[in-house]
């Protein structure tokens, strides 16, 4: 992308609105998956500043560490583990107000308060998740839940 990502400092939704074509514009023009994730987690992280933006992709039944923003992570989790492998088997986005309130929460770092996880699915398949940690507790609700699952739809369109 040859010029700046530009966003609006408005509400998360308008955020988000202005976001979502940005992205689309990007990965439409690139079919290397993992290049799309770089730079999604990109542009998620940049525009809503969160702790941990990025995913973790499906590889030999596990889930690896895949593009990211932000402080070191765990490298790799089980299905069922934590809200990563939670949100893979339950085939779901899964979205936690307080981790410390999730039982098994996998905790990287003890920054993150709270979480969101979204399936990212090719042809009826879980190939990864996108997972984005916040510093503050409540952050994710059904806007976000709405849009992340838009864009993660156009990683595998």
């Amino acid at each position: 992308m040859s010029e700046e990502l530009k966003v609006a400092n408005g509400t998360k939704a308008e955020k988000y609105a202005e976001l979502l074509p940005q992205i689309q514009a990007v990965v439409s023009g690139e079919s290397d998956l993992i290049a799309n994730m770089a730079n999604v987690a990109s542009m998620l992280h940049e525009t809503f500043r969160f702790w941990w933006t990025g995913f973790y992709r499906v590889i030999d039944g596990e889930l690896v560490l895949g593009p990211f923003q932000g402080p070191l992570a765990c490298t790799r989790i089980a299905k069922g583990k934590g809200v990563c492998g939670t949100a893979w088997q339950q085939r779901q986005t899964v979205i936690v107000p307080d981790v410390d309130a999730f039982p098994g929460h996998i905790a990287c770092s003890s920054l993150s308060r709270s979480e969101i996880v979204v399936p990212v699915i090719r042809q009826g398949e879980i190939i990864a998740v996108l997972d984005i940690d916040s510093q503050h507790l409540a952050t994710f609700d059904s806007v976000d839940r709405e849009n992340l699952e838009k864009i993660t739809s156009m990683l595998t369109e």
